[in-house]
């Protein structure tokens, strides 16, 4: 990893990096399409609304990762928790610790707010992923996604 790595909230400029960088997530994953003005939009809303945070990992004034992260209320705890949305790294700079510093940070934030459970989706054929997740100490569930689109 290098020590240049900075972790940072994301800010209004970085948008079209990150949209950059979710096309990329999304060409690796069926369930999505790849369209910049939706995924600038979404980004932009995350930014926006409160209780949801964009980290970008950041390195010479390049951006090469991010993760977000929103609030929900679950009734079977009874509290706050997160649903980590989007976690990528640049494919350029995988392996080098950038992924593990995002989603430990994303972490951390979510025990200072006092989310009792982080929550995410992963596609079930990136192994790669998965046992990344694992390491950090996710675990699998039996619930799955389901999605039912209101334009259709």
């Amino acid at each position: 990893m290098d020590d240049r790595t900075v972790i940072r909230p994301a800010i209004h400029d970085d948008l079209p990096f990150l949209a950059n960088l979710l096309e990329e997530l999304f060409a690796i994953e069926d369930d999505f399409v790849i369209d910049a003005q939706k995924q600038i939009r979404g980004l932009q809303l995350l930014l926006d609304v409160p209780n949801s945070t964009i980290l970008v990992a950041h390195i010479n004034d390049r951006i090469v990762g991010m993760v977000s992260m929103q609030q929900l209320i679950s009734t079977a705890m009874g509290e706050r928790v997160g649903l980590i949305e989007d976690m990528i790294v640049h494919s350029n700079f995988r392996g080098q610790g950038i992924g593990s510093m995002l989603l430990n940070s994303v972490i951390t934030l979510s025990k200072q707010l006092g989310y009792g459970r982080l929550a995410l989706g992963v596609d079930l054929r990136n192994t790669s992923a998965k046992s990344f997740y694992t390491q950090l100490g996710f675990q699998s569930s039996n619930m799955g996604l389901m999605y039912r689109l209101d334009n259709q």
